[in-house]
C-alpha cells in the first residue's frame, strides 16, 4: 500500500473490522475471534510498514492525507505522523494484539461485542495520534470514550457503574475546556488546522487561558495529581484488557496533547507555569509512590504506580525550559512507550492470576513461583522493569528524565530520583508477597502454570521490554528531528 491512505487504513480498518465482528454475533463467536485477531494483526503490520518507510531525517509530517470534511467551518480530514506520533501509533496497534489473544477464552458473556469494542477503540486511538486538524482530533478524543465506557461498564467488576461514570465525567468535563480553546483559536486562525494554531501570534493572556484549558483536558487524561482519583477505580473495575489499553495507550494521550498542542501553541504561558507543572509532577512521583506502598489490591497498586510513572512524562515535557532541552522530551517519550509495555504486562500478569483464583488481593497469594515457575519469571522481569532496572525499558526513560532534571536543577533530580527507591520498594514488596515464600494456601497449591496462549502474550511483551531496554537507539533516532523542532517551537516566544 502506498503512503496515500495508509493512515486512513490504520484508523478505519480496525473500526470496520469491529463492526464486522459485531455483525457476526455470538452465534459465530469462533469466527468472530479470528476476524478480530486478523484485523488487529493486519493493523499492526500496516503500522510496521509505516515505521519502515518513515524518514527520520526530517521533522515534517509524513504520510499526509487531506480531504474536505466540513467546508462551512474550514475543517478538514487531515492526517499525518511525525517522530512524536509514530511510536505511539505503533504502541497502539501492538498492544491490541496481546489484549485480544489474552481475552480469547476468558470473556464469557457478549464475546463478539467485547472484541468489537477493542477494535473500534484501537481505530479511534490511532485517529487521536494522527489527526492534524483540531476538530478531527477532538472528534477522535471524545469518541474513544464510548468503547472504553462500554468495556468497563459491561465487562467490569462489581462497582463498574460507579467507576465508569467517574471515568467518563472526569475525562469529558476536562475536554470541554479544550473544545472552548480550540473554537477560540479557530475564530482567530480561520481554520482548525493544528499547524495554523502553532503559528498564531497569541498574547500572554490568551496563552495563559488556552494553556489552562488544555491542562484541564490533558492533566485528567494522564492523570496528574490532584485529578488522578478516577484512575484506580477505573483500573480495579475494568476487565484485564480494559486495564491494559487504559494504561498502555489512553494515558499517553495526555502527554501527547502537551507535546502536540500546549508547548507549541502556548510557549510563553508554558514557560511561566513550568514550576507548577514540575511541582505537580514531582508530587505525583513521590506522594503517589507512597500511596502505592500501602495498597492491598494488586491492580490498585499497579494503577498508582502508573500515576507515579506518568509523573515522569510531564516532568520531562516541562524541563525543556529549565535547561533540560530535548533530553527531557526524549525521556518523556521513551517513558510513555516503556510504561505502555510494562504496565500492560503487569496488568496481564494480574489477569492470569485472577483467572485462576478470582482474587486480586495480595493476601490471597504467596509462593506462586513454586507452582508457576514460568509465570513467576515473567512477573519478576516485568516487576524489575517497573522498578527501572538497567537493561529493561523502564530504565531508559527514567534515566533520560533524571539526566535532564540534573541539567535544569539538582533538587528536581534528587526528588525525581526517589522514584527509583519508591518504585523498587512497592514493586519488590508486591513480588515478595505474591511470588516468593512458601505456598500460602490450597488455592495457590492448585495453581497451574501458563498455557500456550498466555506464554505467547507475556513472551511478546517481555521481548519488547528487553529490546527497548537494551537497544533504544531506533526509537530515539525516529524522534530526534521532531523533538528538536518541538524544542525550537517551545522555546521561541510569541510575544512582541
Amino acid at each position: 500500500m502506498s503512503d496515500i491512505g495508509l493512515l486512513s487504513a490504520l484508523i478505519w480498518l480496525p473500526i470496520i473490522g469491529g463492526l464486522l465482528v459485531l455483525a457476526l454475533g455470538d452465534a459465530r463467536v469462533a469466527l468472530a475471534r479470528w476476524v478480530a485477531l486478523g484485523t488487529a494483526v493486519a493493523a499492526f503490520a500496516l503500522s510496521v510498514s509505516l515505521w519502515t518507510g518513515f524518514d527520520a531525517g526530517t521533522a515534517a509530517f509524513q504520510s499526509v492525507e487531506r480531504l474536505q470534511w466540513i467546508p462551512a467551518f474550514n475543517a478538514t480530514y487531515h492526517l499525518g505522523v511525525d517522530g512524536i506520533s509514530l511510536p505511539l501509533v505503533l504502541l497502539t496497534t501492538f498492544t491490541t494484539v496481546p489484549v485480544l489473544v489474552a481475552a480469547w477464552t476468558v470473556i464469557e458473556k457478549r464475546q463478539t461485542q467485547f472484541f468489537a469494542a477493542f477494535l473500534i477503540l484501537e481505530g479511534l486511538m490511532v485517529g487521536v495520534f494522527t489527526a492534524l486538524d483540531a476538530l478531527l482530533f477532538y472528534f477522535f478524543w471524545e469518541a474513544m470514550l464510548i468503547p472504553m465506557f462500554l468495556i468497563i461498564g459491561i465487562w467490569g467488576g462489581p462497582r463498574r457503574v460507579y467507576a465508569t461514570i467517574k471515568f467518563f465525567l472526569y475525562t469529558f468535563l476536562g475536554s470541554v475546556f479544550m473544545l472552548v480553546a480550540l473554537i477560540y483559536m479557530y475564530l482567530k486562525a480561520g481554520s482548525y488546522d493544528i499547524a495554523d494554531f502553532h503559528a498564531l501570534p497569541l498574547s500572554y493572556t490568551e496563552q495563559f487561558w488556552i494553556f489552562l484549558a488544555f491542562f484541564a483536558a490533558f492533566a485528567v487524561k494522564i492523570p496528574m495529581f490532584p485529578v488522578h482519583t478516577w484512575l484506580p477505580d477505573a483500573h480495579v473495575e475494568a476487565p484485564t484488557g480494559g486495564s491494559v489499553v487504559l494504561a498502555a495507550v489512553m494515558l499517553k494521550m495526555g502527554g501527547y496533547g502537551f507535546l502536540r498542542l500546549s508547548l507549541p501553541i502556548t510557549p510563553d504561558a508554558a514557560r511561566e507555569l513550568d514550576l507548577l507543572m514540575i511541582g505537580l509532577s514531582l508530587i505525583a512521583v513521590v506522594y503517589i509512590g507512597f500511596i502505592a506502598l500501602v495498597q492491598t489490591d494488586m491492580k490498585k497498586l499497579i494503577a498508582y504506580s502508573s500515576i507515579a510513572h506518568m509523573g515522569f512524562v510531564t516532568l520531562g515535557c516541562f524541563l525543556v525550559f529549565g535547561g533540560g532541552g530535548g533530553l527531557g522530551i526524549d525521556g518523556a517519550m521513551v517513558q510513555m512507550i516503556s510504561h505502555g509495555l510494562v504496565s500492560g504486562a503487569m496488568f496481564l500478569c494480574v489477569g492470569v492470576l485472577y483467572d485462576r483464583l478470582h482474587s486480586r488481593e495480595i493476601s490471597s497469594y504467596g509462593g506462586v513461583i513454586n507452582r508457576m515457575p514460568v509465570f513467576g519469571a515473567f512477573f519478576v522481569l516485568f516487576a524489575m522493569a517497573n522498578a527501572g532496572l538497567p537493561g529493561t525499558s523502564g530504565f531508559v526513560g527514567e534515566f533520560l528524565v533524571i539526566l535532564a532534571a540534573f541539567k535544569a536543577n539538582f533538587w528536581y533530580a534528587l526528588i525525581a530520583g526517589t522514584t527509583l527507591v519508591l518504585g523498587a520498594a512497592y514493586t519488590l514488596w508486591l513480588v515478595k508477597r505474591v511470588v516468593f515464600g512458601p505456598v500460602a494456601n490450597e488455592g495457590v497449591a492448585a495453581l497451574e502454570d501458563l498455557n500456550g496462549r498466555e506464554f505467547f502474550v507475556l513472551g511478546l511483551l517481555a521481548a519488547a521490554v528487553l529490546l527497548l531496554g537494551i537497544w533504544p537507539a531506533p526509537l530515539l533516532e525516529v524522534m530526534q528531528e521532531s523533538v528538536r523542532h518541538l524544542v525550537e517551537q517551545a522555546t521561541a516566544s510569541k510575544l512582541p
